[in-house]
């Protein structure tokens, strides 16, 4: 079974890009088409949120699929309508397989033991259904939290090995009051920098014929000096790497995320993507019922954005390969 790692770097050798969309649907920044018809049909119901947030999902991924490797899913928009947005979330997942792309489901899971298990079968790999076993939710990729060491990650990391499937590490996030915790040290460390050692470990089982392993890193772009740190000290991992855009920063703060080689991250953007007929530039151009041609618009706009300024720095692999 192919490694998760090979599998995520020949799907951006494919399209080129090293660009991550987050699908995170908002009911009220939806476009009021896709609503009506929908509403019409099933009313105000959690029934028709589902329903809404896959439709937009679907145009989404119709809009980028050529241009974008993967996509990364956050639960907690979907699970906070219960059955009716786990649905959606479930379903987005298939269809954006469908189309060829890889999916990361963004949980931030962690537990011990048997409960860690349970996540990491039905995330990643297949589940007790009677005398047989049912595929779970199916995504390629789990961000998860390693504060509870080994014990809740092993599980984890079992999964990847079984299914060929990959994990991020909370390491460096990108919000403002990441260093309450993160920048504290123990032993002359940072704890992001004991966290990135311990990531080094728990990956060493699982490395794909690139190089690089399964088990990856959650680092933020917003945080270019830690990002590059980082970068010298876990050369074997993916990055899964948020804080472009809307976050606050921009190509060049991403450019410490990537090795030497041109590889070693993605870079997600959720609102820029998939809100973009929404915000500036593209508000101007595009009509809401044109959100689809928004959004392709500005997935190609940030990919081109990365790899000219990746190319500036001589990090673009295509440029570096004879």
């Amino acid at each position: 079974m192919a490694n998760f790692v090979d599998k995520l770097q020949a799907a951006i050798d494919k399209k080129k890009s090293f660009v991550c969309v987050g699908l995170d649907p908002r009911l009220n920044r939806i476009p009021e088409q896709i609503k009506d018809k929908i509403v019409a049909e099933y009313g105000q119901t959690k029934e028709a949120v589902g329903k809404i947030f896959l439709e937009f999902n679907k145009g989404i991924i119709d809009a980028v699929c050529e241009h974008v490797p993967v996509v990364k899913q956050q639960i907690a928009f979907y699970e906070q309508y219960g059955y009716e947005g786990i649905k959606a979330y479930e379903e987005t997942i298939k269809y954006a397989q469908q189309k060829g792309l890889l999916v990361i489901a963004d949980t931030k899971r962690n537990d011990i033991g048997s409960t860690a298990k349970a996540y990491a079968d039905g995330y990643l790999g297949e589940v007790d259904f009677w005398d047989q076993s049912e595929l779970g939710y199916g995504a390629d990729a789990l961000t998860v939290n390693g504060y509870l060491g080994i014990d809740g990650i092993q599980p984890f990391v079992d999964a990847c090995d079984e299914y060929g499937k990959g994990l991020f590490v909370l390491v460096r996030t990108s919000n403002p009051s990441a260093g309450d915790l993160q920048d504290l040290e123990s032993d002359g460390q940072k704890i992001y920098e004991v966290m990135a050692d311990l990531v080094n470990d728990w990956g060493v089982d699982v490395k794909g014929k690139s190089g690089y392993s399964a088990v990856g890193a959650v680092v933020g772009a917003t945080y270019p000096e830690e990002a590059k740190e980082l970068r010298e000290q876990m050369k074997e991992a993916y990055f899964l790497v948020p804080g472009y855009g809307a976050q606050g920063a921009g190509a060049e703060e991403v450019v410490p995320t990537f090795n030497e080689d041109g590889y070693g991250a993605v870079v997600n953007s959720a609102r820029g993507i998939i809100f973009a007929y929404e915000r500036e530039p593209w508000m101007d151009k595009f009509s809401a019922k044109e959100y689809q041609a928004a959004s392709q618009a500005a997935v190609e706009a940030m990919k081109d954005d990365i790899n000219e300024t990746l190319a500036k720095h001589n990090k673009l692999p295509w440029n570096n390969k004879n």
